[in-house]
């Protein structure tokens, strides 16, 4: 191990995925900026992760940590981090890589240059079966480098429904040792917290070119959870959610703690709703739903203001299904726990009129696309 402190951290968690690892260490051992040092995390892989990283450790700039016991992803993340020395920590797991030379000595100095900025990251693209898919969309944000100030951009990564893609991000340390580790409670989105957590104390930095590659095989753990764990995926979205809400609140940020309301009330409509072509069965009950009303909402006024906002998404969802009498019935209940819902009396009005009133709704939101495909060309 190298004696001098290094500027950057590279935590690369590893478990089973000795056939990737040479194709991630490569790419940090090849970047033009050099004082970093590499940490790989090995949870106890069954295969042969101990023989691929003993092939780096000449170089004294790679360490590897193996697990006594298995830790589970977050606990090896949080091991890392707190072994990492760097002022910088990049976490990029063992199955992704780096696809520029030049992204770590940009980054650097990106953060030198603005330390008000707590971390840094760029667009992914995909790989699959050794190929590039090209780029992900859901980690796109424009064609332009941006520094976004905090807090909003707190509500944006939870209002794209993409976030930030996990080997693109570099963030200083202190965002660690300030504001928290990766929370165990939250297996599926740790993330996501952290990013929107740093968000509220530190501007972003977003560099456009697509400098990561972010791999999709059958073993990755985006994959596992999709197929054999979604009940997790719904309970962290709404976790996170409800924890951002409270901190806008705690930061005396009332705007933000009612848009991320909403954001919630939607979550809820969607699922508690029927599902459109295409989209995941991820499901919720009634019963859960009105469990966290009463854990995070102390007032009965604001509970039936939220109610009545996912009762208007539900009326949302089912109109689109073609299912008006339904969608009417919600709309009904949401104005009956809410009067002044004004878009949600016209909608309900539309619908009672019968086929011309949804001849007009149909019309009404073909010219709202036009104008904001107008508003994106301009």
């Amino acid at each position: 191990m190298s004696t001098t402190t290094p500027m950057v951290s590279f935590v690369v968690p590893c478990y089973n995925l000795a056939r990737f690892l040479p194709e991630c260490l490569d790419s940090i051992l090849s970047q033009s900026y050099t004082e970093f040092e590499v940490l790989i995390m090995d949870d106890c892989s069954p295969d042969d992760t101990p023989i691929v990283a003993a092939r780096y450790l000449s170089d004294p700039r790679v360490r590897y940590i193996r697990n006594d016991t298995n830790l589970g992803h977050l606990r090896n993340y949080n091991k890392g981090i707190g072994l990492s020395r760097g002022r910088y920590v990049w976490l990029i797991s063992a199955d992704d890589r780096l696809r520029r030379p030049y992204v770590l000595e940009r980054y650097i100095r990106l953060m030198e240059r603005h330390p008000e900025v707590g971390y840094v990251f760029c667009p992914a693209i995909g790989i699959e079966e050794g190929r590039e898919t090209g780029l992900l969309p859901q980690f796109f944000y424009g064609n332009q480098d941006t520094i976004f100030k905090r807090s909003r951009f707190a509500l944006t990564l939870v209002g794209s429904g993409g976030g930030i893609a996990s080997p693109s991000a570099m963030a200083r340390k202190d965002c660690y040792t300030k504001l928290g580790f990766f929370p165990l409670d939250m297996p599926h989105l740790a993330d996501l917290y952290l990013w929107c957590m740093w968000a509220l104390q530190y501007d972003v930095a977003y560099v456009a070119e697509p400098m990561v590659n972010y791999r999709l095989h059958d073993a990755s753990m985006l994959r596992s959870f999709r197929e054999k764990r979604p009940h997790v995926i719904v309970s962290d979205d709404i976790t996170l959610l409800w924890r951002l809400e409270e901190q806008f609140r705690l930061a005396g940020r009332p705007r933000l703690a009612r848009t991320c309301r909403r954001l919630i009330a939607a979550r809820y409509a969607y699922y508690l709703g029927p599902k459109a072509k295409g989209e995941p069965n991820y499901t919720t009950t009634a019963q859960q739903f009105e469990h966290c009303l009463h854990c995070h909402v102390p007032l009965e006024a604001e509970r039936q203001w939220l109610r009545a906002h996912v009762y208007a998404g539900l009326g949302d969802r089912f109109y689109q299904r073609g299912e008006f009498g339904t969608s009417r019935e919600y709309y009904a209940q949401a104005l009956t726990l809410d009067l002044w819902l004004f878009p949600v009396w016209i909608k309900y009005l539309l619908i009672a009129i019968g086929n011309p009133g949804i001849r007009v709704r149909a019309t009404l939101a073909n010219v709202r696309q036009i104008v904001v495909q107008a508003l994106g060309a301009s």
